[in-house]
C-alpha cells in the first residue's frame, strides 16, 4: 500500500531504490506518527469534517496501534512503503471508510514533518537528561579529586600544574555551552508544522490551533510554505546540537586515551571496562573510548553531510530530504550511546594522587616560582630572564606550594558556579 497509489504498480527496482530503509527507521517514527493522528482525528472532528462518533472510533484504534508499537508487535511489511501507509492499513482494515478519511486535510509530507518533530523533541529531551546526568558525575569528580594535582600541558609539552578538580570540571562546564546549541535546536523542533499539507495548506477549515495544543508544541510554524522549508532544517539544527557533544566527548575520550597509557599513568579503569590483545598479555586497552572517539568524530560530519543534502534545494517538497532521516537518527542514537557509555566508565576512573612525585614534572612550577620573585618585587622581565637562567645551568629550585586563589583556578573551581550554569538551560 502507497498513500500515492493510483491503481498501478511502479518496477521494483524504483520502489526499492526510492524506499530504501525508511521502512526499518519509522519503528523508531511510528509513536509520533501515531500521536499526531489522533490530534489530527480529533481536530476533524471538532471542525466538522468527520463526526464526532468517527473521530473516537479513530483514537481508540490509534489508541490500540500506540500499545501494539509500545509492546513491540508492529511491524512495517514490504507491501507498505511505510509507517503512514501501514497505520493508514490498519484504520481501514478496522474501520471501513471511517479509516480512509484519516487521510483528509493532511499530506504525507506534513505528515513526516510532525512525526519527526515530535521524534527530535523527545530525543532533544532524553540527550539533555543524559548530559546533565554526565555533567552532575563529573562536578562530583572534579570535587573529590580537587586536590590532586595533574600536569598542565601546551603542545603536548610539560606547561604548568592543573588538577584532576580543573579537568573533570572543564568537561562539564563545556557540557554547558552543548546545552546551549540543544536548547536551541527544540526550540526550532518545538514549532508544529501540521496543516501544511503538502507546503501550501489546505481549502478544508482545519484548526491548526487545537493540534498544535494537542500534541504539545509551543507554537505553530504558521506559514505553510516555511513548514516545508523546515525539513532538513529542524534535522540540521539538531546535527549542530549533538556534534557539540560530540566534540566534547570526543576530547574527553581522547585525554583519557593518553591518560591510561604507560607513558602518562595518571589514570586506571577495573579490568572489566577495558580489553586485552590476542598476543599481548598485559595489555588493558581503553576501546571504549577510542570507539566514543571515532563515534563522535563521526557525529561531528552529519551537519555537514545534512548540509550537502540540502543546501541546493528551491522552495517546496523534494525527495532528496527523504535521506535527512537515514543520517539523523542513527547519529541520535549513536551520540546517546556515547554519553551512556561515557557516564558508565567514568563512574570507575582511579586517578593516581602521586603523578607529580616524579622530577621530571618539576618544571610545571616555573611561572610560580617566576612569580613569586615578581611579588617580592622584581620586574617581570628580569623575573623571566632569571629563571630562564636558572633553568638552564640546572640551579631551579620549584616552588610546589602554590596558591591559586582566582575564580576558576584550581584552587578556586567555582563548581556552584558552574552547575548554576546548567540548571539555567531547562527547557
Amino acid at each position: 500500500m502507497k498513500l500515492w497509489d493510483k491503481g498501478f504498480s511502479t518496477d521494483k527496482k524504483i520502489d526499492h531504490f526510492t524506499v530504501g530503509n525508511d521502512r526499518e527507521l519509522d519503528l523508531l517514527l511510528a509513536k509520533y506518527d501515531v500521536i499526531a493522528s489522533k490530534a489530527h482525528a480529533q481536530m476533524l472532528g471538532k471542525v466538522g469534517l468527520i463526526t464526532s462518533d468517527e473521530a473516537d472510533a479513530l483514537t481508540k484504534e490509534l489508541d490500540k496501534i500506540a500499545n501494539c508499537i509500545e509492546d513491540g508487535l508492529f511491524t512495517i511489511e514490504n507491501d507498505f512503503e511505510d509507517m503512514h501507509s501501514k497505520i493508514e492499513f490498519l484504520l481501514t482494515e478496522k474501520l471501513g471508510d471511517t479509516g480512509k478519511k484519516i487521510h483528509t486535510a493532511r499530506s504525507r509530507n506534513d505528515q513526516v514533518l510532525v512525526a519527526m518533530q515530535l521524534y527530535l523533541k523527545n530525543e532533544l529531551s532524553e540527550i539533555k537528561d543524559e548530559a546533565k546526568t554526565l555533567f552532575d558525575l563529573l562536578l562530583d569528580l572534579a570535587e573529590k579529586h580537587k586536590a590532586v594535582l595533574l600536569p598542565g600541558y601546551t603542545h603536548l609539552q610539560i606547561a604548568m600544574p592543573s588538577s584532576f578538580g580543573l579537568w573533570f570540571s572543564a568537561y562539564a562546564e563545556s557540557l554547558v555551552d552543548d546545552m546551549h546549541f540543544i536548547h536551541a535546536a527544540y526550540k526550532i523542533a518545538d514549532q508544529n508544522p501540521l496543516g501544511s499539507a503538502a507546503g501550501y495548506g489546505s481549502s478544508f477549515p482545519i484548526d491548526r490551533s487545537l493540534t498544535t495544543q494537542e500534541m504539545g508544541f509551543e507554537t505553530l510554524k504558521y506559514n505553510v510554505v516555511a513548514a516545508q522549508m523546515g525539513r532538513g532544517k529542524v534535522e540540521k539544527a539538531t546535527a549542530f546540537g549533538i556534534s557539540s557533544i560530540a566534540s566534547t566527548l570526543s576530547k574527553l575520550a581522547m585525554d583519557i586515551c593518553l591518560y591510561m597509557s604507560q607513558n602518562f599513568d595518571f589514570i586506571a579503569f577495573p579490568d572489566e571496562l577495558t580489553t586485552g590483545s590476542s598476543i599481548m598479555p598485559h595489555k588493558k586497552n581503553p576501546d571504549v573510548f577510542e570507539l566514543i572517539r571515532a563515534k563522535c568524530n563521526k557525529i561531528q560530519a552529519v551537519p555537514n553531510q545534512l548540509t550537502l543534502i540540502t543546501n541546493n534545494l528551491p522552495s517546496g517538497y523534494h525527495r532528496d530530504l527523504q535521506l535527512v532521516k537515514e543520517v539523523i537518527v542513527p547519529a541520535i542514537q549513536d551520540i546517546k550511546a556515547c554519553l551512556e557509555l561515557m557516564r558508565f566508565s567514568l563512574k570507575e576512573i582511579q586517578v593516581n594522587t602521586t603523578i607529580l612525585d616524579d622530577p621530571k614534572y618539576d618544571y610545571l612550577f616555573s611561572v610560580d616560582t617566576l612569580n613569586e620573585l615578581v611579588k617580592n618585587g622584581m620586574p617581570f622581565r628580569d623575573a623571566y630572564k632569571t629563571m630562564g637562567k636558572s633553568i638552564e645551568n640546572g640551579t631551579f629550585q620549584p616552588k610546589k606550594d602554590i596558591d591559586h586563589s582566582h575564580e576558576g583556578s584550581l584552587g578556586n573551581l567555582c563548581l556552584k558556579e558552574i552547575r548554576k550554569k546548567m540548571e539555567g538551560n531547562n527547557f
